[in-house]
């Protein structure tokens, strides 16, 4: 214990500065993605067969890749293209491709509980399907998917370590326990101190998600 509080005399603030890091990832990329898949989820509902098909593609493909090969692709050979991204940039689009792909996937699902006799009567009256699908029937999947949305933030959360496998201006909660591993012989005492900064972070995520679905939740 005695290894630990002299870790945070010496290192406090980094720890501070890796985490507030962490946090900052975590926020972009699931701001970008989650609106980035619910663009795939309308797009997909729309009557264009080879739309629909490329769409359910990319849904796959982000959805079972591992996202430090995607990391590793978009930083090492889109260079080879021509395509320069920055470091931290390269982090959120990985993080973002990945959760857009799973936040397409579960809203589907949650467009299956909504009954399909709102849609009959919203055609009934004349309602166009991008409109039906954006007034009627996004809202209420968006409304039962709080939780499985709640884990997939906490799951990008923990992702965020990720980023110590690129040399970022700033370090993640990750990055700065492998530093201080490397350059003593304090890294346990960095794991004892960053591991309960992950459990709090994903603890307040899942309160604030159950907070949530109990004020958006669905009674049938």
């Amino acid at each position: 214990m005695g290894s630990v509080f002299r870790l945070l005399a010496d290192h406090g603030p980094a720890f501070g500065q890796a985490l507030l890091l962490t946090w900052k990832l975590t926020a972009l990329s699931f701001v970008a993605g989650f609106a980035l898949g619910i663009v795939v989820t309308v797009a997909r509902l729309l009557p264009l067969r080879p739309l629909r098909f490329v769409l359910t593609g990319y849904v796959e493909v982000f959805r079972n890749i591992p996202a430090v090969a995607l990391l590793i692709f978009i930083v090492f050979a889109l260079p080879d293209l021509e395509v320069v991204i920055d470091y931290e940039p390269s982090v959120i689009l990985t993080l973002a491709l990945v959760c857009s792909a799973f936040t397409a996937d579960y809203l589907r699902t949650g467009i299956n509980t909504v009954a399909g006799g709102q849609v009959e009567a919203a055609r009934s009256l004349g309602m166009r399907p991008l409109v039906i699908v954006t007034s009627i029937v996004l809202p209420q999947a968006l409304r039962s998917v709080v939780q499985p949305m709640t884990s997939l933030l906490i799951a990008l959360m923990l992702s965020t370590s990720l980023a110590s496998q690129v040399p970022l201006p700033g370090r993640e909660l990750t990055a700065l326990v492998a530093r201080i591993a490397n350059e003593s012989a304090a890294g346990m005492s960095a794991f004892a101190v960053a591991a309960p900064m992950y459990l709090v972070s994903g603890l307040l995520i899942a309160w604030a998600g159950a907070i949530l679905e109990k004020k958006v939740r669905i009674l049938r």
